[in-house]
């Protein structure tokens, strides 16, 4: 049944969250626009990864509120009952997606490989992609496209930029000088880096790189201690955004930077599918399967050096996906490496 030998009429695409990782699935919708311009696609995903997604053309979305339990499954089979879809492309494994999934009449239900698997995913699939080892997240997904028959050897986003997200930067940002987006959170604060470090970086871009600098992040708690400690420690002040822009304007924002300064986030994908450098900053997650897939050669990765220190292993000997959240293991991560990836990537123009 696989590959498919003609198009087929329908696709539906499950990938609920997280910002990052829908961020990963558009090259597979591009790939299919591209190659099969009359298939309809429909993408089942959660409330907060619409905000960011709607502005993708051609795509009928469907939104799951992943806080409604067994009433949000209802309500989407009732919604879906009278479709039936050629190919399911399921992305994501977790309970909540299986149970979203199992509401979806699909002919084919494409998911993950047995070592990529969990919470009883394989049994609502009935076919698989290739098991393979070391794949970086953005391939993996691009594996769903090549398995269906689509020529999808290397992403291609086109992720869309609004005129109205444009002039919430040009009204915030300076346009005379370079400018270097920080944003210091992932939703792990496992993988956050310390935020005197961060300080001293963003005086540094400003003050020998005569760099503009803008704190990004959303509206939490943690976000915004973080964004004012930063502040703190800083002899320059930042434009501090966070929590008061929408995903489009960030989506604007890490568009008009010339590189952004991020952990293992949504932020970094989201800049990466845009074209902008990402100093990415790993120990607790490898670079090598979830850092920012253009950038990667700007990432300071020190999670071999934590699988050593945290876990008494090679990096090569953990499980794929592995993620160190032992206390320190972001103080690995030294401020001169991260200047001097900063300095690279300003490099490249």
């Amino acid at each position: 049944m696989l590959p498919l030998e003609t198009p087929p009429r329908n696709i539906c695409i499950l990938r609920l969250s997280a910002l990052g990782d829908v961020t990963h699935a558009v090259p597979v919708v591009r790939a299919i626009q591209r190659q099969w311009p009359d298939t309809r696609i429909t993408w089942i995903c959660a409330g907060l990864e619409h905000r960011l997604l709607s502005a993708i053309d051609g795509v009928r979305f469907v939104i799951i509120d992943k806080k409604s339990g067994l009433g949000g499954y209802w309500r989407l089979w009732r919604q879906l009952s009278g479709e039936k879809f050629d190919v399911m492309l399921q992305m994501q494994t977790s309970a909540r997606a299986n149970l979203t999934g199992a509401c979806v009449r699909a002919r084919i239900k494409l998911g993950w490989d047995k070592n990529r698997a969990r919470d009883l995913h394989r049994m609502f699939m009935t076919h698989s992609v290739p098991a393979t080892r070391f794949e970086h997240q953005v391939q993996g997904h691009l594996s769903f496209a090549r398995c269906i028959g689509l020529d999808a050897a290397e992403p291609v986003w086109n992720f869309p930029v609004s005129g109205e997200a444009q002039s919430f930067v040009a009204e915030h940002v300076p346009e005379d000088r370079r400018l270097l987006v920080v944003s210091p959170c992932s939703s792990y604060p496992q993988r956050n880096w310390l935020a005197e470090r961060y300080a001293a970086v963003a005086d540094h871009a400003s003050e020998q790189l005569g760099m503009s600098v803008v704190l990004s992040g959303g509206p939490s708690a943690l976000e915004q201690q973080t964004g004012d400690e930063i502040s703190r420690h800083m002899r320059n002040r930042p434009i501090n955004l966070i929590g008061k822009d929408t995903l489009p304007q960030l989506v604007a924002m890490l568009s008009r930077a010339d590189v952004v300064l991020t952990p293992d986030s949504g932020p970094a994908h989201l800049a990466n599918a845009v074209g902008t450098p990402v100093v990415g900053l790993h120990a607790s997650t490898w670079s090598r399967r979830s850092g920012p897939y253009h950038s990667l050669d700007l990432c300071v990765d020190k999670f071999p050096e934590a699988a050593r220190k945290f876990r008494g292993k090679e990096p090569e000997d953990l499980r794929w996906g592995t993620r160190i959240n032992d206390p320190g293991v972001m103080s690995l991560i030294e401020i001169d490496e991260v200047i001097e990836r900063l300095e690279r990537a300003l490099e490249r123009g």
